[in-house]
């Protein structure tokens, strides 16, 4: 399995997040203080792997019969799912105890999701994809309803399990066509062929139905139905999950998938389409999050409109794109975290207090929430110096460079559009006044997420070459 001991070092991310949760069953089930213990334990485990991950990050291999990747590009994802985790946790402490929602299979799914969010990032077959594609679904449909006493949560939870298996299906049908026409689900292997099955209508359309699938997992139209209900019915801390680490872990499958493809001539058949429903999402993204009231429900079509500036990256075709999906992911990742973050401070046990019009006069009430959300704001808006500025310069950038200069100058147009709705927040906060009293439930641990989110933007913009040098490298 092993050829040597550094292979076996290279793994060490994944052995650790599946020794965590083989842990945390064992003391959820013979232990009374579990919950406490589950909570710290996770965000020690999640740290510690981040950090392995990023240490390790340019010993490259591949190991279990050709199947598994890892170092380089992988071990930036490993990571960012671990810190994503972390953050999440943090977050989740107080948020848990406020809605009276302290269940220690909790931490235990949030583990096996992430777990399988790696199995996705460092698939060398289909077949890993699909196994870590199961694993992260499942435990995610379970997350978006584990507050059982919020019928909101039971029927976001319903919605994405349906619409969830419902895609799965496009992804195993495409993974059946692909391996019927190449003999193989290795992704080497069939890149490697990918020059002759290019004409075999049955494999063009396998990799059609596989892009599908993963297409309803990013969140992006027309398969963006799921998005608005399920992050607006499940729990703020569990959405925040779903719209950075799963949508991350998607685009990785994508990535690893595509990568291979694209250095095999794949991009003339499949650049057309991620065009496409990139130019739908950005555009329907952006233009109907303008009349939501629901903050939460802004964040998720906001969701939809920046899966579409990813796609742009991933249109591009080059390795420039690649980077640049990853530092957007990375950046949008924070960003996000933070947003829902503040919200899930902010939301009150009644599931109040999530009207975009509640924020009015924010500054007064709450002076360094209100601050730390108007810089996320303004990142998210992609106004510079913040991170999300360099990540869609970054996109922009190589898709002129892949001569897609319109889709560049469509990207911009949606930004634009974008900042209506960020600012309207801001000004709500600043520029109004409201005598709505919040009753924030004091959170210590959600605000230390709050500030490493922040703190990690800043610098992200602050430093972004340098941060991207360490991506193209790994690449």
């Amino acid at each position: 399995m092993f050829n040597n001991l550094q292979e076996f070092y290279n793994f060490l991310p994944m052995i650790l997040i599946g020794t965590g949760i083989l842990i945390s069953v064992t003391v959820e089930l013979f232990s009374k203080k579990s919950l406490t213990f589950l909570s710290w334990f996770s965000i020690v485990l999640f740290f510690l792997v981040g950090i392995i991950s990023l240490w390790n990050i340019d010993s490259k291999s591949v190991i279990l019969q050709n199947m598994v990747a890892t170092g380089g590009y992988v071990n930036i994802f490993y990571a960012l799912f671990s810190f994503t985790g972390m953050i999440v946790c943090l977050l989740s402490i107080d948020y848990l105890k406020k809605y009276e929602a302290l269940f220690g299979e909790y931490y235990i799914l949030l583990q096996t999701s992430i777990l399988g969010m790696m199995l996705m990032a460092a698939a060398k077959d289909l077949f890993v994809i699909f196994l870590g594609l199961e694993l992260m679904s499942v435990s995610f449909y379970v997350l978006a309803g584990i507050n059982r006493k919020r019928g909101n949560a039971i029927e976001a939870s319903l919605k994405y399990f349906l619409l969830g298996a419902f895609a799965t299906g496009f992804v195993v049908y495409g993974i059946a066509l692909i391996y019927g026409t190449s003999q193989s689900t290795s992704i080497d292997v069939i890149a490697s062929k990918f020059v002759e099955l290019s004409g075999n209508l049955l494999f063009i359309s396998g990799v059609l139905l596989f892009l599908i699938g993963f297409s309803f997992k990013i969140a992006a139209f027309p398969f963006h139905m799921w998005v608005p209900d399920v992050y607006q019915g499940s729990p703020s801390t569990v959405s925040a999950f779903f719209s950075t680490a799963g949508k991350t872990a998607a685009f990785s499958a994508i990535i690893v998938s595509l990568f291979a493809l694209f250095t095999s001539g794949a991009s003339k058949i499949i650049t057309p389409y991620l065009s496409v429903i990139s130019v739908l999402s950005m555009f329907f993204g952006s233009i109907v999050a303008l009349s939501q009231t629901n903050i939460k429900r802004m964040l998720a079509y906001s969701s939809i409109a920046n899966a579409g500036y990813l796609l742009i990256g991933l249109a591009a075709s080059n390795s420039e794109g690649i980077a640049g999906v990853i530092f957007y992911l990375t950046a949008y990742s924070l960003m996000n975290l933070g947003a829902f973050g503040i919200v899930s401070i902010i939301e009150s046990k009644e599931e109040k207090n999530l009207e975009i019009n509640d924020y009015a006069g924010l500054s007064n009430k709450q002076p360094l929430l209100a601050g730390l959300l108007s810089l996320l704001m303004f990142s998210l808006a992609g106004i510079p110096p913040f991170a999300g500025f360099f990540g869609k310069y970054y996109i922009f950038m190589a898709a002129i460079k892949s001569d897609l200069t319109i889709l560049a100058i469509l990207g911009v147009l949606s930004s634009v559009i974008s900042v209506y709705f960020y600012l309207r927040i801001v000004v709500l906060m600043y520029f109004k006044e409201s005598d709505l009293e919040l009753g924030l439930y004091k959170s210590n641990s959600g605000l230390l997420a709050l500030f490493i989110s922040v703190l990690l933007i800043i610098i992200l913009g602050i430093f972004p070459g340098s941060f991207l040098n360490i991506i193209n490298s790994a690449l």
